[in-house]
């Protein structure tokens, strides 16, 4: 199974962070397919259940579409809220609540309900959602737990059984992937914010470990949650000064060579040979459009030896040669 190299994020489709119409859904996640790219991420998490609704009707049981999504959190319904109620960060959301479970059972349940919502019989890639202290705090090590003694079995009898091509993680923190392989073999792993132009963290350990067991990685959040697109969060929170400092360097040697700084955020994680796809957020076509040119714009090779000069790229990230998408 292959995956386009430039991905669809579909947590905007769950009205992260603001409202869209189911329109304005519909309309961006076709322009998306239409220009090619055939990949997109959802979560029962995004709008609790609504962006993999979403997605379900826009594709429609189209199977050409590689689709992941994600178990770890179960959806039990609720009374509709008022309009303009924000919960978990997505607004609008349709009525259920999620609650934490990486049970056998509950992973079983998960997945019988995200087919549901989009409209197939299987998943292509299935991602255990969250694992990890930024989430669980305290809690983290009995999800860990309930994982390892049964929500991975549970991924692994779906993938024996054809309802699943690939298993793997998908989380905001490397640390804990490296917890999770010591005890067992995954496919993917979609890291979200951890290797991306303003953090590399995740070269030091955690992408060898993907190079050496044959381990995909998928880069979500390249933008950081939006800082480095001019946006206003950082790690879907407010954004710290040091951060705004980072940016602002980042930005100034952009600038020196009439790149974007977008652009050399989408196109830098693809250089590292375990990265197979960045997925940015997208809610609306302009973003689909921007994103894709973005992917186009020419790097000259001396952005990134400058920006390695100025310590702000790790002295052995691997860089771009040429640009990513032609």
């Amino acid at each position: 199974m292959e995956v386009t190299a430039l991905g669809f994020g579909a947590a905007a489709l769950g009205n992260l962070y603001t409202a869209i119409t189911d329109d304005t859904a519909r309309a961006c996640l076709d322009s998306a397919l239409a220009a090619g790219i055939g990949y997109v991420d959802t979560a029962p998490h995004y709008g609790q259940g609504l962006s993999e609704r979403r997605v379900g009707q826009v594709l429609n049981g189209n199977s050409d579409i590689v689709i992941s999504s994600k178990i770890g959190r179960v959806l039990t319904p609720v009374a509709p809220l008022p309009a303009g109620t924000e919960r978990h960060g997505f607004v609008d959301g349709d009525p259920f609540e999620p609650h934490f479970d990486y049970s056998y059972d509950g992973v079983m349940r998960a997945f019988e309900d995200s087919v549901k919502r989009l409209g197939r019989d299987r998943i292509d890639i299935l991602l255990a959602h969250d694992l990890g202290t930024v989430t669980h705090g305290d809690e983290a090590a009995g999800h860990m737990k309930a994982f390892l003694d049964g929500g991975l079995r549970a991924m692994h009898e779906l993938k024996a059984q054809g309802r699943v091509t690939a298993i793997g993680l998908g989380v905001n923190e490397w640390q804990v992937c490296e917890d999770v392989l010591a005890n067992a073999d995954l496919d993917a792993i979609l890291l979200a914010g951890r290797y991306t132009l303003l953090e590399q963290g995740a070269l030091d350990s955690f992408l060898p470990l993907c190079e050496q067991r044959g381990i995909s990685v998928i880069v979500g959040g390249p933008f950081n949650s939006g800082i480095l697109v001019d946006g206003t969060h950082y790690d879907y929170g407010r954004i710290p000064p040091e951060v705004c400092g980072q940016v602002t360097a980042l930005k100034k040697v952009c600038m020196a060579h009439d790149v974007p700084l977008a652009a050399a955020a989408l196109q830098f994680p693809l250089a590292h040979p375990a990265v197979a796809c960045v997925i940015p957020g997208m809610a609306d076509t302009l973003q689909v459009r921007t994103n894709l040119a973005l992917f186009r714009h020419d790097i000259p090779s001396g952005l990134w030896s400058d920006l390695k000069a100025e310590g702000l790229l790790h002295d052995s990230a691997p860089v771009p040669v040429l640009p990513v998408l032609s």
